[in-house]
C-alpha cells in the first residue's frame, strides 16, 4: 500500500495542475503547503499566505531556511522575486475583498452539496478556525486536497457533514489520492480515478453517491 507521504505528494502534484498563469492562490496548512513544490517553474502563479506574504515560494533547501519567512502553518518557505509582506489585517482584506482566485484547503468532511467541515471535531482540543471561514467565503474557487478516508478508514466524502461546518456549498473540487471529484448542481461527479482503480473501487470508500463522468480519466501524476 502507498505510504501517507506518497499519498500526500500525489494529491499535491495533481492539485498543482489546477493552477494557471495569473492566478492568486492561498494555501491552507497540511497537504496544500506541498503544492508549490510541484508547480511548473515557468508558471506565473502568485501564492498568498494569510499570515502576510504574497509571492511565497516552495520549501527552502536545507541550510537556507530563514525563520522569519513562514507560511500559515509556521513552516519555513522561500521568497520569489517581487515578494511582498504586509499585516494580517491587509491579508484578510485581500481575502474578504474577493482578490484571491483559488484557495486550497484540507478537510475532515465534504458532502454532496459542497458543504465543508475542516476545523473542529467535537470533544477534541481546538486551536481555532483560523482563516478558513473567510477563505471559503472570499475565494473565487475552493479546492479541497485531502486523503480519501480518515485514519480509521471512514469516508471523508459523505452524504451530509456531521462535523461543525466551515462553509455551506462552498467547495468546487476535491482531489484525493484516489480520485478527482467535482461538485456540480447535479451532484458529485467523478472525473478522474487513480491508476489501477475503477469508479466502483472509489465508490466503495465514498459514502456519497458519485456520478461517473462520461469522459472519466485516469489521474495524470
Amino acid at each position: 500500500m502507498p505510504s501517507e507521504i506518497d499519498n500526500r505528494e500525489k494529491i499535491a502534484r495533481r492539485v498543482a495542475q489546477e493552477l494557471h498563469d495569473g492566478a492568486s492562490v492561498n494555501l491552507g496548512i497540511g497537504i496544500p503547503t506541498l503544492v508549490p513544490g510541484f508547480l511548473d517553474p515557468r508558471a506565473e502563479v502568485v501564492l498568498q499566505s494569510e499570515n502576510g506574504m504574497l509571492g511565497a515560494g516552495p520549501y527552502p533547501w536545507e541550510g537556507e531556511q530563514d525563520p522569519d519567512l513562514i507560511n500559515a502553518g509556521k513552516e519555513t518557505v522561500s521568497e520569489l522575486p517581487g515578494s511582498s509582506y504586509f499585516s494580517s489585517a491587509e491579508s484578510f482584506a485581500m481575502i474578504r475583498g474577493g482578490h484571491i482566485d483559488v484557495t486550497i484547503l484540507g478537510a475532515m468532511q465534504v458532502d454532496e452539496k459542497g458543504n465543508l467541515a475542516n476545523w473542529a471535531i467535537p470533544g477534541k482540543k481546538l486551536s481555532g478556525m483560523g482563516g478558513a471561514m473567510d477563505l471559503v467565503a472570499g475565494a473565487k474557487r475552493v479546492i479541497i486536497a485531502m486523503e480519501h478516508t480518515s485514519k480509521d478508514g471512514q469516508p471523508k466524502i459523505v452524504k451530509s457533514c456531521t462535523l461543525p461546518l466551515t462553509g455551506v456549498a462552498v467547495v468546487d473540487l476535491i482531489v484525493t489520492e484516489l480520485a478527482v471529484v467535482a461538485i456540480t448542481p447535479e451532484g458529485l461527479v467523478l472525473r478522474e480515478v487513480a491508476p489501477g482503480l475503477t469508479a466502483e473501487d472509489v465508490q466503495k470508500v465514498t459514502e456519497a453517491r458519485l456520478l461517473r463522468a462520461p469522459d472519466l480519466k485516469t489521474i495524470a501524476i
